[in-house]
């Protein structure tokens, strides 16, 4: 069993998590109105992640931070493969690979013949038996899109060392628990921030209950 890094130093963390903080409000990624997330829930911001990913030097620095989680203290990587879902985990992976010196894949989104998604490594992705993985993604809500990899990497046997994250929007209450092995995975993430998310309506939403109009930016709608 591959031994994680320990946890940064209190102060390291803390710079890390202001330079994130800083390039999205910087970059315009940080957005504040009424938006439906990826997830069909509510929420009164919005972490436009491909404001600050057009940027390549600001991808480059995040996937350094990144990057670290994945190496040892002699700066020896730890793992041999780094995987993301589609899409904004595609450039993380391949970044955060670049850095470190091993392969990157991805995951896609796959619909079954019953309506059903799942994950899967397609165009002949492959990870071996015992190969260490490391898990990147852009941000977390519900950690819906990284719960959906697990399956597909302990399928091929992969080990994952760790799941880190740019951004974990639910102040550090989401988990990551493989609903096929029931095992538990660390989750880490660049910074960490607490934003409400509400089932939509006028009896569950704020902003629906005061008529400000609703977004559905990035993938999931027509932009901002």
């Amino acid at each position: 069993m591959t031994t994680v890094r320990p946890a940064f130093e209190a102060a390291a963390r803390l710079a890390i998590a202001a330079r994130t903080e800083a390039l999205f409000r910087s970059s315009g990624a940080f957005r504040e109105g009424h938006f439906q997330l990826k997830s069909g829930r509510h929420g009164d911001a919005y972490l436009e992640k491909f404001q600050v990913l057009q940027n390549p030097s600001a991808t480059s620095e995040l996937c350094g931070f990144i990057a670290q989680h994945g190496r040892d203290h002699d700066g020896a990587p730890l793992v041999e493969i780094v995987a993301g879902p589609t899409t904004g985990g595609v450039i993380l992976a391949f970044e955060t690979g670049r850095q470190l010196g091993v392969r990157a894949i991805f995951a896609e989104e796959v619909r079954g013949d019953d309506g059903s998604t799942r994950r899967e490594f397609r165009r002949g992705f492959q990870i071996e038996p015992g190969e260490r993985v490391l898990l990147v993604d852009d941000i977390l809500t519900t950690g819906g899109s990284l719960l959906a990899m697990l399956p597909a990497v302990e399928a091929m046997g992969g080990e994952i060392v760790e799941c880190v994250v740019l951004v974990d929007r639910s102040g550090g209450k989401a988990t990551l628990t493989s609903p096929a092995t029931a095992r538990t995975y660390p989750l880490r993430a660049l910074w960490q921030l607490e934003l409400p998310t509400y089932e939509a309506g006028a009896a569950t939403c704020p902003r629906c209950t005061d008529g400000t109009p609703l977004h559905a930016p990035g993938s999931s709608g027509t932009g901002v």
